[in-house]
């Protein structure tokens, strides 16, 4: 059999391996789309510090993994999905077939509609390209505005805090992590994070963004402020990738939904990881849990 993995983030590669465990003759293609062996996006804010370099981001060390467990690895982003030939079309034109598929493709992150979003100094945090382009901005001093105080947000705010910048957070909601905390805890984090020297503005956003008169950007908040800012971070929240499933009997809710077997509405197609949405162990409620120690579960 041919196994097909669409995605060589943490749910990809445990995987690979754990299908070869299983399966020592099956052919196995991991497939994933950056110039870069696969890594971890959560050990990025370490590399950010300056704690380790982007090597001690990969997912596994020695250079010939995957080759000895005969796993093949592709480079490439999936853009369709044919059912009836049971192939996966990819970007550069190729079509790669099998008999299972995992999409593992992850999420991405959301870029809110602000006019100015696409500047040269505004950047997400959520590839190692990403991070190379912080931290070239990053410096000690710089002005550097956070779109953004979710769970994500606030492991940005550290790696930033510790390269010594200037750093303000601007917040939709009314206190940091309004999705995981309650407002007595999110304003507890709000106060702790102030005594570190950050600013924090809660329930405001960001109107639009242009080049400062004396600044390489101007954020204009719906405060009525404008702050003047060398970075600027988008750390919105992050979407499954599930573009390439669209007109296929793949069900699609926010994340591709699958059963307790991580199986989709097409048998032989699986999902795990940040693009998987899967029942919730307690309420059966389907839900989209993006963790790493989650998309390694869902993936064994």
């Amino acid at each position: 059999m041919k196994h097909l993995i669409l995605g060589n983030g943490p749910a990809g590669v445990v995987a690979a391996e754990t299908l070869r465990r299983a399966a020592p003759g099956d052919e196995i293609v991991l497939a994933g789309n950056e110039d870069a062996p696969p890594y971890s996006r959560m050990a990025i804010p370490y590399l950010l510090e300056g704690n380790i370099d982007e090597s001690r981001t990969y997912l596994r060390k020695s250079p010939d993994h995957f080759r000895t467990l005969n796993i093949r690895q592709l480079n490439g982003r999936a853009v369709a999905l044919n059912m009836d030939q049971r192939q996966v079309l990819f970007y550069d034109g190729h079509f790669e077939s099998f008999d299972t598929l995992l999409i593992a493709t992850g999420s991405h992150p959301v870029r809110p509609p602000i006019p100015g979003i696409d500047l040269p100094q505004v950047h997400t945090c959520w590839t190692l390209e990403d991070a190379r382009a912080i931290a070239a901005l990053a410096r000690p001093g710089s002005r550097v505005l956070q779109l953004g105080a979710g769970f994500i947000g606030c492991i940005i705010m550290e790696s930033l805090v510790k390269r010594g910048v200037r750093l303000t957070v601007v917040e939709m909601g009314n206190r940091m992590v309004p999705r995981m905390m309650t407002p007595e805890a999110g304003t507890m984090i709000k106060r702790w994070v102030e005594k570190q020297g950050v600013r924090v503005v809660t329930s405001a956003g960001v109107d639009r963004i242009e080049p400062g008169p004396d600044s390489p950007l101007a954020a204009h908040l719906t405060t009525g402020e404008s702050l003047p800012c060398d970075l600027l971070i988008v750390a919105a929240g992050v979407a499954p990738n599930v573009a390439f499933l669209e007109g296929t009997p793949v069900h699609v809710a926010k994340g591709v939904l699958v059963d307790d077997t991580m199986q989709t509405s097409v048998p032989g197609i699986y999902a795990a990881g940040d693009v998987a949405e899967a029942p919730d162990l307690f309420s059966g409620a389907h839900l989209v849990a993006a963790i790493q120690p989650n998309a390694a579960d869902q993936a064994r």
